[in-house]
């Protein structure tokens, strides 16, 4: 096998932003009662037993960016169960987008609703509007072993991916999905009400086709970029080629001008609104599209592949991804691959770390074995999770 050289240097201009978490802190977070990390932009490893806490570090992080984290775990199950009372937080120095930042999230400790839980955001000290305002400041893409049932678990699941790779190329993305989540889960409230109100009801549908025709037209482009990406790299992971289908983004990509696919997706709202009211939901837009992905030299949906063969193809479009936002956006986000070079053969394992090292991405991996990562000596930095503890080894 041929050997391959570890450079440490990312291959990008000056201009770019390479996103870095420079401290973590953990408080009463799953099985860790207090701990701190201190890291560099190198990459990460945290190795350890099963069980010891390495996925709960990497659970920690994604959590400084919109959304339930890479568990999708409700508020309340985050808390030690052995901290009885108290709320869980997470705190991190960051390197971000547009600056160096303080981030902080965590429970609120005054609201023991679980149906009502809140979480608590502040930068830099200062309260949060929303979960938004993390995406104007930080990216984030993660690949964990329950993701390789992506390509089996529906169009609901694939949207979301995609969705959380748009964000490090359109900070605005979170914003946008919230405003129009928001707006059809009002409109499907209203439309259950025999006379709604109908002002409101037109001020709902306009939010929709404005906030829906940007969703769409940000995730072509990321398609786009992901696509080319992927075919320029030299790596022997199976390229993925990936298509977004929808009624907005098939109209986009037909050339049809936004102010029209806005003006007919207003449209088509209004006229189904009884049958949105029948249904319980609302049955056009956005929130419907769906992302196909195609092992190109197999010519296979990914759907239909090896297990094996779909992560390799998730992994190169996540390794595509932070090499893209280098190339187009100028932020290389944060990786987080817990359990990934679980099943890569001994050149695959090579090809990744080389492509980290060169992409100059802060990676967190995770593995119960220090060997298989030796390649990275002197390239990152190590850390031994035992039980809630960390040890820089």
């Amino acid at each position: 096998m041929e050997s391959i050289e570890l450079v440490s240097s990312p291959s990008q201009d000056t201009d770019t932003k390479t996103l870095s978490i420079a401290s973590l802190s953990l408080n009463h977070f799953r099985n860790y009662t207090h701990v701190r990390l201190e890291t560099t932009g190198e990459p990460v490893v945290l190795t350890g037993r099963n069980g010891a806490g390495k996925t709960n570090i990497l659970e920690a992080i994604s959590l400084l960016t919109p959304g339930r984290g890479i568990r999708r775990a409700k508020i309340s199950e985050i808390d030690n169960r052995n901290d009885a009372g108290q709320a869980w937080s997470v705190a991190a120095n960051l390197t971000g987008m547009r600056g160096d930042i303080k981030v902080g999230t965590g429970r609120d400790p005054a609201n023991t609703n679980e149906i009502n839980e809140k979480r608590i955001i502040r930068i830099d000290e200062k309260p949060a509007r929303n979960q938004a305002e993390l995406a104007r400041h930080f990216a984030i893409i993660w690949l964990t072993p329950q993701m390789e049932q992506l390509f089996q678990e529906g169009a609901s699941a694939a949207r979301k991916f995609l969705d959380r790779l748009v964000y490090s190329f359109d900070p605005e993305h979170a914003a946008r999905i919230n405003e129009y989540d928001f707006a059809m889960r009002e409109r499907n409230k209203l439309l259950q009400y025999d006379r709604p109100d109908a002002v409101w009801m037109e001020a709902l549908e306009q939010t929709m086709a404005e906030t829906g025709a940007a969703i769409a037209n940000a995730r072509i482009h990321t398609v786009e970029h992901l696509n080319s990406a992927i075919q320029q790299s030299e790596l022997s992971f199976p390229k993925a080629h990936i298509i977004i289908t929808g009624m907005i983004e098939d109209l986009l990509k037909l050339g049809t001008p936004a102010v029209q696919i806005e003006e007919d997706f207003k449209s088509i709202l209004k006229a189904g609104r009884r049958q949105d009211a029948a249904a319980g939901r609302t049955l056009s837009g956005v929130h419907r599209s769906e992302m196909r992905v195609n092992h190109v030299l197999k010519q296979m949906p990914a759907e239909v592949c090896s297990t094996g063969e779909q992560k390799a193809l998730l992994l190169s479009m996540v390794l595509a991804q932070a090499r893209a936002g280098a190339q187009w956006h100028g932020v290389v986000p944060v990786l987080l691959l817990d359990e990934v070079i679980a099943h890569l053969d001994a050149t695959r394992r090579l090809e990744l770390f080389e492509e980290i090292c060169q992409i100059g991405a802060q990676t967190w991996m995770t593995g119960t074995d220090i060997a298989p990562f030796a390649e990275l000596k002197g390239k990152a930095q190590y850390y031994q999770i035992d039980n809630g503890h960390v040890i820089a080894s």
